[in-house]
């Protein structure tokens, strides 16, 4: 088996480290923190979820059609949101960051801009559509399981109120955008029927 070598040239910039081997044992630190805990422990249960909702949008961005009227503009909403949900993990990690106001006022605006142009909805609808909308509808129930965790977590310890505002807008945020991508692609919505 032949071994990789990369030019020194690569190795100039000082890089963050991709393991430590600290974290072997089981325990880790969160942000400036020094006091190890368990990996077990459910705030990072919830952080991994944040993660874990990231990259889903990720893979939702990967999918979107670039041929559509406004895909750079979808595109970057997606990575809006992805900025702001790594402000939500450093939040819960113990970082001095925050998700202004503001930012749940935009979803909202753009959430109601949406739902104005689409056919309107009285009824459930299966999650699915094109690639990407069926993704963002994965990603919207990572969003609420988020929620339920960050719930959960805040019976134990104090969670910001702009953290459990944020997540909770965001889901519905993600499901109009689930719909708005079938909607630009002119893909038929499937009504839940009892």
């Amino acid at each position: 088996m032949s071994v990789v070598r990369f030019p020194p040239a690569i190795y100039k910039n000082k890089q963050m480290a991709i393991y430590t081997k600290k974290g072997d044992a089981g325990k880790t630190t969160l942000y400036n923190s020094s006091k190890r805990i368990s990996k077990g422990e459910l705030i990072f249960s919830v952080i991994g979820t944040v993660d874990e909702a990231n990259s889903q949008l990720g893979l939702v961005s990967s999918q979107i059609n670039k041929n559509l009227p406004h895909a750079k503009i979808l595109k970057n909403k997606i990575f809006q949101v992805q900025n702001n949900l790594f402000k939500v993990g450093a939040i819960l990690a113990g970082a001095k960051v925050s998700i202004p106001a503001s930012v749940v006022s935009k979803y909202e605006k753009e959430i109601n801009a949406w739902i104005k142009i689409m056919p309107e909805r009285k009824n459930f609808i299966l999650p699915g559509g094109t690639v990407a909308a069926a993704e963002m509808f994965v990603a919207r129930s990572i969003v609420r399981r988020l929620e339920r965790n960050l719930i959960t977590l805040s019976e134990t310890q104090k969670i910001k109120p702009s953290v459990l505002v944020f997540v909770n807008r965001l889901s519905s945020y993600l499901y109009v955008l689930a719909r708005y991508l079938n909607f630009q692609e002119k893909e038929q919505e499937i009504v839940w029927k009892k």
